[in-house]
């Protein structure tokens, strides 16, 4: 059969990190409060020069190094941000450009935290209808320039980051490598609980991020632990067959009660949280390169991807390493 089969990961993180400290330095915040709450430490702030394009770029130059493809061989890009540099081009563009791949597809997909989620579906959509052959999916943030910082619930709780998948469409057995199954939702009636006040059709400016943090909590614990479920079912596994869960990084809180639910044991839950804080679409890639690193995600292994975020839009996705 023919798979979406993952053959590199790479990430990217802003040269400054922000601690606790730092931060409550210049917001009415603590340590101890950001860490009782959230579970993070620090986070990654974009500087002068650092933008979604600069860090998903190099990202996917990680990931294809990593996968020794060369960029000539990629015939596709699905970029997942809600910062993205301009209003258009699509980031997935200015990255094309500067890997020197012109010629295949490249856009941007927007569906806030859960992007990764939908850009890997729809580019392993288009890989198993034959559309493209190589595929970069890349999940990129700024979101600190969209942050109220005098907001001390939620400027706390997000960083800046890119992760980056390289993709190739193979020939495989059925017990071998490649995704294996994807799920999404989108429920707009919630989109109130978490979105940006501004737009270029609405208020003209980039608007600031507004977030119900206790309502959305609730909904996300419901909501990602329905979608894992959802996606083993579609090829008949429980989660108890799976080796790892790489999470959407928003909250040590949301992490805890959504393993709780499925009665996973924590050490099979990747936690980056407490290092990147929230990034947002690069969230899940960062994790996942993160994990894959440092060994404890392995070859042959059973892997569940899951995010949710503003709209609201949930997804989760399956995939044999």
């Amino acid at each position: 059969m023919i798979r979406s089969v993952l053959k590199g990961t790479g990430s990217a993180l802003p040269a400054r990190c922000v601690t606790n400290a730092m931060l409550a330095e210049t917001v009415d915040t603590s340590d101890e409060w950001i860490r009782e709450r959230t579970g993070i430490t620090q986070r990654y702030i974009a500087g002068e020069g650092e933008t979604t394009s600069s860090l998903a770029t190099e990202a996917a130059r990680a990931a294809l190094a990593d996968a020794g493809i060369d960029a000539g061989e990629v015939d596709l890009i699905v970029l997942a941000t809600a910062t993205p540099d301009q209003t258009f081009p699509a980031t997935a563009t200015r990255v094309q450009a500067a890997l020197g791949c012109n010629g295949g597809i490249a856009f941007d997909v927007q569906a806030v935290c859960s992007g990764f989620l939908y850009a890997l579906a729809t580019a392993d959509s288009m890989m198993r209808s034959g559309m493209a052959k190589c595929a970069l999916v890349i999940g990129a943030e700024t979101f600190s320039r969209i942050l109220d910082w005098e907001d001390r619930a939620t400027c706390v709780l997000f960083g800046d980051g890119a992760g980056a998948f390289v993709l190739r469409s193979e020939e495989v057995a059925e017990d071998g490598p490649g995704i294996l199954a994807n799920k999404l939702h989108a429920d707009g009636d919630h989109i109130d609980l978490l979105y940006v006040d501004g737009g270029p059709s609405t208020t003209g400016d980039v608007g600031m991020l507004r977030m119900k943090g206790r309502e959305v909590f609730r909904h996300a614990v419901g909501n990602l632990a329905g979608v894992m479920n959802e996606v083993l079912e579609n090829v008949g596994l429980t989660p108890g067959d799976v080796d790892w869960v790489v999470p959407h990084q928003a909250n040590m809180r949301i992490l805890d009660a959504t393993a709780k639910k499925l009665k996973l044991p924590p050490e099979k839950v990747v936690v980056t949280v407490d290092q990147h804080a929230n990034t947002s679409a690069a969230s899940v890639p960062l994790a996942y390169d993160v994990a894959r690193k440092d060994g404890r995600i392995k070859p042959g292994q059973l892997v569940v991807l899951e995010a949710m975020g503003g709209g609201f839009t949930w997804g989760a996705s399956l995939l044999r390493t």
